[in-house]
């Protein structure tokens, strides 16, 4: 008989609520543990994915590398919610993003710390890693 194949759950640690606790790409939970956000770009076609991916959608390459995302991204596009899915309704009002980093863009949250009348279409932000209150991980944004 074989014996019990550990599951690798890292995920499980991601965002306030976590809906996916089993990935593929499974190193971004411990990449956030070193305080880095990363995406992964294609060795054979160089596209760069973000969120990460294991598998390239545009030539269907399986040959990913990790990069750190570095550096400020200019703000595309924000909203601020009033509404939130189940497991955020405490974090209300909370705004969302779109980061451009030229070779590709970021969607996530903006710090709450940053006031919303100082938040402007085309500001430069950076992406941090954020460790919730109840040690869950997750990343958001920051004024740069």
């Amino acid at each position: 008989m074989g014996t019990k194949k550990d599951v690798d759950d890292r995920f499980k640690k991601f965002g306030t609520v976590s809906f996916t606790s089993i990935s593929k790409i499974n190193d971004f939970i411990s990449h956030l543990e070193e305080g880095k956000v990363m995406t992964t770009k294609c060795t054979e076609c160089g596209f760069v994915f973000f969120p990460p991916r294991a598998d390239c959608s545009h030539c269907l390459s399986s040959s990913m590398e990790w990069n750190e995302i570095t550096g400020t991204g200019k703000l595309v596009t924000f909203s601020t919610l009033q509404f939130a899915p189940v497991g955020f309704e405490d974090d209300l009002p909370y705004s969302i993003a779109l980061l451009d980093y030229g070779d590709y863009k970021v969607f996530g949250r903006i710090a709450g710390d940053v006031p919303d009348d100082e938040i402007k279409i085309g500001m430069e932000m950076t992406t941090a890693v954020n460790t919730l209150s109840n040690g869950q991980l997750n990343y958001v944004f920051q004024k740069a």
